[in-house]
């Protein structure tokens, strides 16, 4: 079972992501708030496998949450929800440590899909999130030398499933592109994570970007 905490400051919001989850037969909605500080304390107190979590409240905001409960409480995954899709939070919110960022107005399937995606320790982001991220380093100032040097680090064979993570393909799918075992691939994604020093495959992408190893336009 997924345990779940859902925080918002909008009680509509709020108690529709908790029925939507709730109603799933492998989730289970574990404590609801309104502010981030309260957030963070149900987190250390219920420990939820995820955290759903508004972008704008009251008190500590998502961010400021987000930050805290990767640091206090490494066991919960976050997933940020907001209504913004150019929120200025979108980044510092994945490299707070957030493990899946939707739009509020996503499908109910797909905030349930997220759930379960970063639960089982992998990463999501919406569509529009992407091309965020993405339009953040078109418009940026280029590649930086010291994320350069972390992913000069590797592998030429894990150089090359780390460009497809950031295509977003999924183990199966990066095997079967090399032609190498499931199991080999992730071998090497747990490689990749402790040479970059990174927590999941979200931010690997993100440390690739950083490096210049992908450019906007190259996946």
């Amino acid at each position: 079972m997924i345990r779940v905490t859902v925080a918002d400051d909008q009680a509509v919001v709020r108690m529709g992501i908790t029925a939507v989850l709730g109603a799933e037969p492998d989730i289970t909605v574990v404590g609801q708030a309104a502010d981030g500080d309260t957030a963070v304390a149900q987190a250390a107190a219920l420990l939820p496998d995820v955290a759903v979590l508004d972008i704008r409240m009251p008190g500590a905001d998502g961010l400021t949450a987000t930050t805290r409960i990767t640091a206090e409480v490494p066991g919960t995954k976050v997933v940020v929800l907001t209504t913004f899709g150019l929120d200025e939070y979108v980044f510092a919110a994945l490299r707070a440590g957030a493990a899946g960022f939707l739009l509020k107005d996503a499908d109910p399937e797909r905030i349930i899909d997220a759930v379960r995606v970063v639960a089982r320790g992998d990463a999501l982001l919406d569509p529009g999130v992407t091309r965020r991220l993405i339009d953040r380093f078109t418009v940026g100032p280029g590649p930086d030398p010291a994320h350069a040097v972390r992913v000069s680090g590797l592998t030429p064979r894990e150089t090359e499933v780390l460009l497809h993570v950031a295509r977003g393909l999924s183990n199966a799918e990066i095997a079967a592109s090399l032609g190498i075992s499931p199991s080999t691939v992730k071998d090497h994604v747990a490689e990749i994570l402790a040479e970059l020093g990174v927590r999941d495959r979200l931010q690997a992408t993100i440390a690739a970007y950083e490096a210049g190893l992908i450019r906007p336009g190259t996946t």
